[in-house]
């Protein structure tokens, strides 16, 4: 489990593919001293579990669902990537409970200036705007972020000067592809609702 709040960005040192699946490392520079294989980490707003950690670097298998669902596939060597260990009990919770299981893709539509921030609007299919509330929570690449407003297209998200700089968002361009989670009360709450109606005769 973690929160959203990224620690900072590593570099992608290699995506090698075989097959269905792949391997994936990451140099984190000075952001972490030490990762313990089995550990969870979320890249991009992903869960990853690190097999092997030496010298700054991690190494994590990317299965086929993951390279279907998300933008991990696409990554090559020098790309930076936004890292978040896993949350322990004792930490704050200064974003939101984000599980690292992404629900899909979004994709940057627009970029717009606003003072020393920057509004983004990110395009979202229906599936993923179902659950996306005004003043509701988001995660966009494993960042938590709070809708503004939303249309039926798509969520505008202010990205404040600290994100920019501690995250990728600020790297990225218009079309730019996105790994979207949704808030897991939503998608709790609509699994539960149902019976619920169901049992009381509504």
């Amino acid at each position: 489990m973690f929160t959203g709040i990224v620690a900072g960005t590593g570099s992608v040192k290699s995506v090698r593919h075989s097959g269905d699946s792949a391997k994936l490392t990451i140099d984190t520079g000075a952001l972490f001293s030490r990762l313990k294989p089995g550990e969870s980490i979320s890249v991009d707003g992903v869960c990853l579990t690190v097999v092997r950690f030496s010298a700054r670097r991690f190494s994590a298998d990317l299965s086929a669902e993951t390279l279907r669902k998300t933008t991990l596939g696409n990554l090559q060597a020098g790309d930076r990537v936004n890292l978040e260990r896993a949350v322990r009990l004792a930490d704050r919770i200064g974003g939101h409970w984000v599980t690292g299981h992404v629900d899909g893709i979004g994709t940057i539509r627009k970029i717009t200036p606003v003072g020393d921030a920057i509004n983004f609007y990110i395009g979202l299919s229906r599936p993923l705007l179902r659950y996306a509330i005004e003043k509701g929570s988001i995660a966009v690449d494993g960042i938590s972020l709070t809708i503004n407003r939303l249309d039926r297209r798509g969520v505008y998200l202010m990205i404040i000067p600290h994100t920019l700089r501690v995250t990728t968002l600020g790297r990225k361009g218009i079309g730019a592809s996105v790994n979207i989670e949704n808030d897991l009360i939503g998608k709790y709450v609509e699994r539960l609702i149902p019976p619920a109606r169901k049992e009381s005769g509504g």
